[in-house]
Protein backbone atom coordinates (compact mmCIF):
# COMPACT_ATOMS: atom_id res chain seq x y z
CA UNK A 1 0.00 0.00 0.00
CA UNK A 2 2.77 2.05 0.69
CA UNK A 3 4.40 1.61 -2.30
CA UNK A 4 1.20 2.13 -4.89
CA UNK A 5 0.86 5.66 -2.58
CA UNK A 6 4.31 7.28 -3.12
CA UNK A 7 3.99 5.70 -6.68
CA UNK A 8 1.26 8.00 -7.35
CA UNK A 9 2.65 10.83 -5.64
CA UNK A 10 5.92 10.86 -8.10
CA UNK A 11 3.22 10.12 -10.76
CA UNK A 12 1.55 13.60 -10.29
CA UNK A 13 4.67 15.34 -9.59
CA UNK A 14 5.98 13.83 -12.90
CA UNK A 15 2.53 15.44 -14.43
CA UNK A 16 2.61 18.26 -13.19
CA UNK A 17 6.14 19.23 -13.98
CA UNK A 18 5.30 18.35 -17.53
CA UNK A 19 2.33 20.23 -17.44
CA UNK A 20 4.73 23.96 -16.17
CA UNK A 21 7.07 23.15 -19.24
CA UNK A 22 4.34 22.41 -21.74
CA UNK A 23 3.03 25.98 -20.61
CA UNK A 24 6.10 27.40 -20.68
CA UNK A 25 6.75 26.63 -24.00
CA UNK A 26 3.62 27.70 -25.14
CA UNK A 27 3.99 31.09 -23.90
CA UNK A 28 7.36 30.86 -25.13
CA UNK A 29 6.09 30.02 -28.21
CA UNK A 30 3.63 32.84 -28.71
CA UNK A 31 5.89 35.04 -27.56
CA UNK A 32 8.40 34.18 -30.48
CA UNK A 33 5.94 34.57 -33.41
CA UNK A 34 4.26 37.77 -32.14
CA UNK A 35 8.17 38.68 -32.52
CA UNK A 36 8.65 37.34 -35.64
CA UNK A 37 5.56 38.91 -37.50
CA UNK A 38 6.57 42.30 -35.94
CA UNK A 39 9.78 42.14 -37.71
CA UNK A 40 8.94 40.82 -40.54
CA UNK A 41 5.86 43.51 -40.46
CA UNK A 42 7.96 46.18 -40.52
CA UNK A 43 10.87 44.66 -42.22
CA UNK A 44 8.23 44.42 -45.36
CA UNK A 45 7.09 48.17 -44.61
CA UNK A 46 10.56 49.11 -44.57
CA UNK A 47 11.16 47.32 -47.75
CA UNK A 48 7.89 48.16 -49.58
CA UNK A 49 8.81 52.14 -48.62
CA UNK A 50 12.40 52.19 -49.97
CA UNK A 51 10.72 50.60 -53.51
CA UNK A 52 8.22 53.07 -53.50
CA UNK A 53 10.72 55.47 -53.06
CA UNK A 54 13.02 54.41 -55.75
CA UNK A 55 10.31 53.92 -58.01
CA UNK A 56 8.82 57.28 -57.52
CA UNK A 57 12.57 59.11 -58.21
CA UNK A 58 12.89 57.03 -61.45
CA UNK A 59 9.50 56.97 -62.52
CA UNK A 60 9.82 58.47 -66.15
CA UNK A 61 7.04 59.87 -66.73
CA UNK A 62 6.67 62.22 -63.31
CA UNK A 63 10.05 63.27 -63.78
CA UNK A 64 9.42 64.44 -67.53
CA UNK A 65 7.11 66.64 -66.59
CA UNK A 66 7.75 67.98 -62.74
CA UNK A 67 7.35 71.34 -62.10
CA UNK A 68 10.13 73.36 -60.11
CA UNK A 69 9.00 75.04 -57.29
CA UNK A 70 10.41 78.65 -57.10
CA UNK A 71 11.72 80.29 -53.97
CA UNK A 72 9.84 83.49 -53.57
CA UNK A 73 13.03 84.96 -52.26
CA UNK A 74 14.69 83.91 -55.24
CA UNK A 75 11.74 85.97 -57.36
CA UNK A 76 12.74 88.70 -55.05
CA UNK A 77 16.38 89.10 -55.25
CA UNK A 78 15.84 89.06 -58.96
CA UNK A 79 13.49 92.04 -59.14
CA UNK A 80 15.57 93.89 -56.87
CA UNK A 81 18.77 93.08 -58.69
CA UNK A 82 16.89 94.45 -62.29
CA UNK A 83 15.72 97.42 -60.30
CA UNK A 84 19.01 98.11 -59.22
CA UNK A 85 20.59 97.81 -62.75
CA UNK A 86 17.99 100.06 -64.15
CA UNK A 87 18.64 102.69 -61.32
CA UNK A 88 22.11 102.83 -61.79
CA UNK A 89 21.88 103.42 -65.56
CA UNK A 90 19.27 105.86 -64.89
CA UNK A 91 22.07 107.55 -62.55
CA UNK A 92 24.85 106.88 -65.44
CA UNK A 93 22.30 108.50 -67.87
CA UNK A 94 21.46 111.46 -65.40
CA UNK A 95 25.52 112.40 -64.50
CA UNK A 96 26.58 112.14 -68.06
CA UNK A 97 23.42 115.22 -68.76
CA UNK A 98 24.31 117.06 -65.55
CA UNK A 99 28.27 117.21 -66.94
CA UNK A 100 27.33 117.81 -70.62
CA UNK A 101 25.15 120.71 -68.64
CA UNK A 102 27.90 122.25 -66.52
CA UNK A 103 30.47 122.10 -69.35
CA UNK A 104 28.11 124.23 -71.90
CA UNK A 105 27.38 126.55 -69.27
CA UNK A 106 31.12 126.77 -68.45
CA UNK A 107 31.67 127.22 -72.11
CA UNK A 108 28.50 129.63 -72.28
CA UNK A 109 30.16 132.04 -69.28
CA UNK A 110 33.35 132.08 -71.06
CA UNK A 111 31.93 133.14 -73.50
CA UNK A 112 29.90 135.80 -72.34
CA UNK A 113 32.99 137.14 -70.49
CA UNK A 114 34.96 137.47 -73.35
CA UNK A 115 32.34 138.97 -75.21
CA UNK A 116 31.72 142.15 -72.71
CA UNK A 117 35.49 142.39 -72.77
CA UNK A 118 35.17 142.67 -76.47
CA UNK A 119 32.12 145.21 -76.40
CA UNK A 120 34.16 147.27 -73.80
CA UNK A 121 37.73 146.79 -75.40
CA UNK A 122 35.77 147.96 -78.90
CA UNK A 123 33.98 151.00 -77.29
CA UNK A 124 37.49 152.33 -75.65
CA UNK A 125 39.02 152.23 -79.09
CA UNK A 126 37.46 155.43 -80.44
CA UNK A 127 39.16 157.06 -76.90
CA UNK A 128 42.26 155.82 -78.00
CA UNK A 129 42.09 157.19 -81.48
CA UNK A 130 41.41 160.51 -79.76
CA UNK A 131 44.22 160.55 -77.51
CA UNK A 132 46.37 159.35 -80.52
CA UNK A 133 45.27 162.42 -83.02
CA UNK A 134 45.87 164.46 -79.51
CA UNK A 135 49.56 163.54 -78.95
CA UNK A 136 50.18 164.39 -82.64
CA UNK A 137 48.33 167.64 -82.34
CA UNK A 138 50.99 168.65 -79.19
CA UNK A 139 53.38 167.73 -81.09
CA UNK A 140 52.86 170.26 -83.78
CA UNK A 141 51.11 172.74 -81.41
CA UNK A 142 52.34 175.01 -78.78
CA UNK A 143 48.73 176.36 -78.13
CA UNK A 144 48.34 175.31 -74.87
CA UNK A 145 44.89 175.63 -74.49
CA UNK A 146 43.66 174.12 -77.20
CA UNK A 147 45.75 171.20 -76.01
CA UNK A 148 44.06 171.66 -72.47
CA UNK A 149 40.63 172.05 -74.25
CA UNK A 150 41.40 168.39 -76.12
CA UNK A 151 42.32 166.66 -73.18
CA UNK A 152 39.08 167.61 -71.37
CA UNK A 153 37.21 166.49 -73.93
CA UNK A 154 38.94 163.25 -74.82
CA UNK A 155 38.64 162.25 -70.64
CA UNK A 156 34.98 164.06 -70.79
CA UNK A 157 34.58 160.68 -73.42
CA UNK A 158 36.25 158.22 -71.69
CA UNK A 159 34.26 158.95 -68.72
CA UNK A 160 30.84 158.92 -70.38
CA UNK A 161 31.79 155.69 -72.56
CA UNK A 162 32.98 153.59 -68.83
CA UNK A 163 29.40 155.32 -67.53
CA UNK A 164 27.29 153.58 -70.17
CA UNK A 165 28.72 150.31 -69.12
CA UNK A 166 27.66 150.56 -65.63
CA UNK A 167 31.29 152.83 -63.77
CA UNK A 168 30.03 155.57 -61.81
CA UNK A 169 33.13 157.47 -59.47
CA UNK A 170 32.87 156.73 -56.06
CA UNK A 171 32.07 160.87 -53.87
CA UNK A 172 34.13 160.65 -51.28
CA UNK A 173 35.47 164.03 -50.51
CA UNK A 174 33.80 165.76 -47.33
CA UNK A 175 31.98 162.42 -46.42
CA UNK A 176 32.08 160.49 -43.20
CA UNK A 177 34.99 157.70 -43.37
CA UNK A 178 33.29 154.52 -43.69
CA UNK A 179 35.40 151.05 -43.45
CA UNK A 180 32.99 149.14 -46.20
CA UNK A 181 34.27 152.06 -49.02
CA UNK A 182 37.32 153.44 -48.21
CA UNK A 183 40.46 152.45 -47.37
CA UNK A 184 42.50 155.06 -44.67
CA UNK A 185 46.34 155.55 -45.93
CA UNK A 186 46.86 157.96 -43.55
CA UNK A 187 45.82 161.04 -41.12
CA UNK A 188 45.77 164.36 -40.73
CA UNK A 189 45.16 166.72 -38.52
CA UNK A 190 41.44 168.36 -38.88
CA UNK A 191 41.54 172.04 -39.66
CA UNK A 192 37.96 172.15 -38.24
CA UNK A 193 36.32 170.27 -35.64
CA UNK A 194 33.74 169.19 -39.00
CA UNK A 195 36.82 167.67 -40.70
CA UNK A 196 37.00 165.08 -37.45
CA UNK A 197 36.57 161.77 -39.05
CA UNK A 198 35.80 163.02 -42.51
CA UNK A 199 37.64 162.11 -46.08
CA UNK A 200 39.76 165.50 -46.49
CA UNK A 201 41.47 164.33 -49.52
CA UNK A 202 41.80 160.95 -51.85
CA UNK A 203 44.77 159.42 -53.16
CA UNK A 204 42.77 157.56 -55.94
CA UNK A 205 39.24 157.53 -56.61
CA UNK A 206 36.51 154.13 -55.78
CA UNK A 207 34.68 153.14 -58.50
CA UNK A 208 31.27 151.15 -58.60
CA UNK A 209 30.17 149.17 -61.46
CA UNK A 210 26.50 148.38 -61.67
CA UNK A 211 26.20 149.39 -57.51
CA UNK A 212 28.71 146.82 -56.51
CA UNK A 213 31.89 148.12 -55.24
CA UNK A 214 34.91 147.23 -58.30
CA UNK A 215 37.38 149.83 -56.05
CA UNK A 216 37.94 151.39 -52.60
CA UNK A 217 38.24 155.06 -52.49
CA UNK A 218 41.80 155.55 -50.87
CA UNK A 219 41.62 158.50 -48.52
CA UNK A 220 43.06 160.69 -46.22
CA UNK A 221 41.08 161.09 -42.84
CA UNK A 222 40.59 164.20 -40.92
CA UNK A 223 41.75 163.51 -37.21
CA UNK A 224 41.23 165.77 -34.10
CA UNK A 225 44.17 168.30 -33.72
CA UNK A 226 46.46 167.54 -30.58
Amino acid sequence: MQDNSEKDNLKDKVEDIKNQVTEKASEFAADAKDKAENFAGKTLDAAEKLLNDVFKKNKPEEAEFEEEITDPKDIEITELKKELEELRDKYVRLYADFDNARKRMAKEKLELILTASKDVVKDLLTVLDDFERAKKALEKSEDVNAVKDGLNLIHTKLISTLSSKGLKAMESIGADFDVNHHEAITEIPASTPEQEGKVIDEAEKGYFLNDKIIRFAKVIVGKKAE
